[in-house]
Parts: C-alpha cells; sequence; structure tokens
C-alpha cells in the first residue's frame, strides 16, 4: 500500500500559511493514502523551546489538524518524541550520511545565518532526522513544498546508500515527493513583499488559527492596499504585492484561479473586496477555529489522541527498526 509520511513542527500561533500550505492538503490525502501525520517536537528543539511553551504547542497543532479534518481514529496521528524509532534511526542515519550532504543543506545555512558556529548539532543534522521520520515507516510518498525538496532528496540518498552500502537492494523504498498543485505563498499582511509569519513583531501582520470571527475581519479591514482598483487580468499585479497576496488568499479558499477571483472582482475598490475576502475567511476558518478551542480546553483528550497514535505509530516503527538493527549488525534480544 501506499503510504503517506508527512509532519509539522509545534511552532505556536500557526498562520493561515500552514494551513493553506500543509493541514489542508493532508485532510484530502487521508482519502487516497494510508497517512501517517506527525507533530515533529524533536526538530522543534534543534532551536531553543520553552518546556511550558512547547507541551502547549504540540497540543495546539494536534488540535489544528483534528479541527481542519484530520482523521485521528482512520490515520496515524503522533508526536515524534514518542516513538523513540525516529531518534535511534536517525543516529544509523548519521553514520550513513556523509558530512558534504550536509553541508549542501541550504536551510542550515539560512536558519544559521553568520553565527553558524554558535548553531546546535541537531539544527546542522536534522536533515538525518527528517529521513527517519520518513523511513521508519518505509513511507512512499511526501508532500513537499518548495523549501523541503532538497531534504527529501537526501531521504532518498541516505536510503540508497544504506541500501548499497549493506548488500540490501530495496529494503528502503525511494519516497515520491507529492506536488499538490501551486504553493499558496501567503505573504505578510502589513507588507506584501515578506512571507506571512508567526515571528512578525505585529499581531496584525497575520491571519492565526486562532483568530475569532471579529479579529479576522478587523485584520483584514486594516490590511495594507493601494489606492488602484483591482485589475481585470493577473498582469495587473505587477508591483502592487499587496493586491496580489488578497487576491492570491480569496483564490486560495475558494479553490479558484488568481485569473477567475480578477474576472469576478476586477474593477471592484479595495473596501468591496476586503468585505468579499472577510466573508471567505470567516467561513473557511470560523469553525476550525471553534473547534480548536474546543479541543484545547480538554487537553486530556488531545493527550490521549496522541499516546494511542504514537502506540499504532509503533507498530509500524518496530518492526522495521529491529531489522535495520539486525543488517547493520547490532545485537537484539
Amino acid at each position: 500500500m501506499e503510504r503517506v509520511f508527512s509532519g509539522a513542527q509545534p511552532t505556536g500561533n500557526l498562520p493561515l500559511g500552514n494551513y493553506l500550505g500543509a493541514i489542508r492538503n493532508w485532510v484530502e490525502l487521508q482519502k487516497k493514502y494510508e497517512c501517517i501525520f506527525c507533530v515533529v517536537d524533536m526538530h522543534a528543539i534543534t532551536v531553543w523551546q520553552d518546556p511550558k511553551e512547547l507541551r502547549s504547542n504540540i497540543r495546539e497543532l494536534a488540535a489544528s489538524m483534528i479541527a481542519s479534518g484530520i482523521d485521528p481514529e482512520n490515520q496515524v496521528l503522533f508526536n515524534q518524541s514518542q516513538v523513540s524509532a525516529h531518534a535511534e534511526l536517525a543516529w544509523i542515519f548519521n553514520c550513513v550520511a556523509r558530512i558534504g550532504w550536509m553541508n549542501r543543506m541550504t536551510q542550515f545555512k539560512e536558519k544559521a545565518g553568520k553565527h553558524r558556529e554558535n548553531a546546535s548539532l541537531g539544527l546542522y543534522a536534522y536533515p538525518s532526522l527528517m529521513a527517519a521520520d520518513i523511513l521508519a515507516y518505509k513511507a512512499t510518498h511526501v508532500p513537499v513544498g518548495e523549501d523541503q525538496k532538497q531534504h527529501l532528496e537526501l531521504a532518498r540518498d541516505i536510503a540508497l546508500k544504506f541500501n548499497t552500502d549493506y548488500g540490501v537492494e530495496g529494503f528502503f523504498p525511494q519516497p515520491e515527493p507529492l506536488i499538490l498543485g501551486p504553493a499558496t505563498r501567503v505573504m505578510s499582511l502589513r507588507d506584501g513583499s515578506k512571507k506571512m509569519s508567526k515571528s512578525d513583531a505585529s499581531d496584525m501582520a497575520r491571519i492565526n488559527m486562532t483568530d475569532d470571527a471579529d479579529t479576522l475581519a478587523k485584520k483584514i479591514r486594516k490590511a495594507k492596499t493601494d489606492p488602484e482598483p483591482l485589475p481585470s487580468e493577473a498582469a495587473g499585479l505587477e508591483g502592487r504585492p499587496e493586491a496580489k497576496n488578497l487576491i492570491t488568499i480569496y483564490a486560495a479558499l475558494t479553490n479558484s484561479t488568481v485569473a477567475d477571483v480578477l474576472a469576478e472582482h476586477g474593477g471592484t475598490q479595495f473596501s468591496g473586496f476586503k468585505q468579499a475576502l472577510t466573508d471567505v475567511v470567516v467561513e473557511n476558518l470560523a469553525p476550525i477555529t471553534e473547534e480548536m478551542a474546543r479541543l484545547n480546553a480538554d487537553p486530556a483528550y488531545i493527550d490521549s489522541v496522541l499516546a494511542k497514535g504514537a502506540e499504532r505509530a509503533n507498530v509500524i516503527a518496530q518492526p522495521i527498526l529491529k531489522e535495520v538493527k539486525e543488517i547493520v549488525g547490532f545485537l537484539n534480544s
């Protein structure tokens, strides 16, 4: 059976981009594949996390997945640190992967910046852990965005080298990327040239999954625009990043194209379009936000879902890990 693995970091204050870029797509994937959805809390601690906040963020991310339509009864939903196969296999892969491969990882360079000597070893080596996340379940497909394609290629390289080094051709599959149509790049409501981010100093710059209807309406009403009406064709959005961003959000939430939105709203002033956008955003997000609030009020339930998911994940991963240890030459009882 084709098996999908996908994970997300528990960062807190989940912005709209997380929903449009990942979670909404996962809801569709579970209709076609056996899916393993993971809150990757071990990846999260590659940079410092307040322990209390991390626990809260793990639960919030799990709640957002369930509220968005992930079915924890029929799919596997868990947090990474509850399944030891991730860490154990990552160490074996650390010994398979080459330093040169890690040195080519652009995301480490971007995240570490000028202070790479002070970055954690975990931040440097986490692509190896990502490979373990996927291959611990022999996943055949991984949904990826532009920023993760390089890491999936590394997972494929590690799988191939392990198979070759130990003479076990085909033991680990070559996981294939799932490209789920054009990526929705959601930009800041205050600066259309910057990606919408939870780290932005202004909460007005982003739409959070936890925002209520009144807050959503206020943020869209105050979103930066320009004085010109909306164009009727996409070419008219050139040099108008804020206009392009609002149109893109509308198109993504209505499962339409930018061209479709402009055909309907071209010539409209922003005051009118913002009201239409508010209606669409509230219609799509308000039910999710309400369900998230209900789930977040019951942390024991969230914990039980993640614990049951971890049990199911272990049932899949432990036999694979046991076989890996035998292949490597470890003594196992």
